[in-house]
């Protein structure tokens, strides 16, 4: 039998206050998900309804709708509750499909690619 501690009984009920409240999840692979709190329990797994992958790169966004989604504690970096009254992105910000955003993804990951291999391959001038 787990004994717990103060910390966690502080963490199931600063969740306790999310519950069926919009929320913004940000996990530890950098994804950013979005969705209304339904169930959690006190490892901090949590139970997200309405589900989306907000996706941003550059100027473009796109919500990619997952549905149900069950998320573990451990890959929860930071939780907030996002206020309905407030726009949520600035207005310079475009709306795309999923597929233009994969491509947008693509491009700045290889983009990101040859930026490390010029690094590497400019070592030996030494300028630093």
């Amino acid at each position: 039998m787990s004994y717990l501690g103060p910390e966690d009984v502080y963490l199931s009920t600063s969740l306790a206050s999310y519950l069926d409240k919009k929320l913004l999840v940000l996990l530890r692979d950098g994804r950013k998900l979005m969705g209304t709190l339904r169930s959690f329990d006190q490892f901090a797994n949590a139970v997200i309804e309405g589900a989306c992958e907000r996706v941003i790169v550059g100027d473009l966004y796109c919500d990619i709708p997952l549905g149900l989604y069950v998320i573990r504690g451990e890959n929860v970096v930071l939780i907030g509750e996002l206020d309905l009254e407030r726009e949520e992105l600035p207005p310079h910000m475009t709306r795309v499909s999923a597929a233009e955003i994969k491509r947008a993804q693509k491009a700045e990951r290889e983009a990101t690619d040859l930026k490390g291999t010029m690094r590497k391959r400019m070592e030996f001038l030494d300028l630093d």
